[in-house]
């Protein structure tokens, strides 16, 4: 009667130093779960959660395509060096005259991008007291100055033959022909708008 050997496959060891390594890995896992919290724990888990949904998230959209053509960045306007500047009387750019003279100069700048911007006499409205606001126009960075109402004009034109090399925009008809050369009339009628912006766009260029 013939022997039955039965072949028993032996299971390789783990090696003495790496089992050591794993060992304390892993007691050193399980003591950190210990040290934290059930409430940590979850925490933690909830976390991972949330940064998978993220990831999977973009990569979907990232393989979407939805056919919209990309937003174009907003560009800054670019301004020129020169700045218009307007006086006005007490009320500002909320008369309807110097509301729109301040329109005409908004049209000007979108041609030639020169900077504007207004200043209003405050206290008593007369020429004397007009001076000092524009003055301080004079001896700013303005190189095109506007003016509207009586005391505001009078004040200017008192000033244009001392700042040649300035220009000036005065609103009404009392120039005439004693106008300098660096000084544009506008009359206070429905074209005010458009003439407004056609000299100051001609007091600018004649400065750039």
């Amino acid at each position: 009667m013939a022997k039955q050997v039965r072949q028993v496959t032996q299971a390789r060891a783990v090696p003495a130093g790496r089992q050591g390594w794993l060992t304390r890995v892993g007691r050193a896992v399980v003591t950190g779960l210990h040290s934290l919290g059930g409430r940590t724990i979850a925490m933690i888990a909830g976390a991972v959660a949330v940064a998978l949904a993220v990831i999977v998230t973009g990569i979907v959209l990232s393989r979407h395509d939805t056919g919209r053509p990309p937003i174009p960045a907003t560009r800054a306007r670019h301004y020129t060096e020169t700045d218009a500047c307007l006086l006005t009387d007490r009320q500002g750019i909320n008369g309807s005259t110097a509301a729109a003279v301040w329109k005409g100069m908004q049209d000007a700048s979108l041609k030639t991008h020169a900077r504007v911007n207004y200043s209003s006499v405050t206290g008593e409205q007369s020429t004397g007291n007009a001076r000092p606001f524009l003055n301080a126009m004079l001896q700013g960075s303005c190189e095109v100055v506007l003016a509207v109402g009586g005391p505001e004009v009078k004040a200017a034109q008192e000033t244009t033959a001392r700042y040649p090399k300035l220009g000036f925009v005065l609103i009404g008809s009392g120039g005439g022909g004693k106008a300098g050369t660096n000084v544009a009339w506008v009359p206070d009628d429905d074209g005010l708008r458009a003439g407004v912006a056609a000299a100051v766009e001609r007091a600018v260029d004649a400065r750039s």
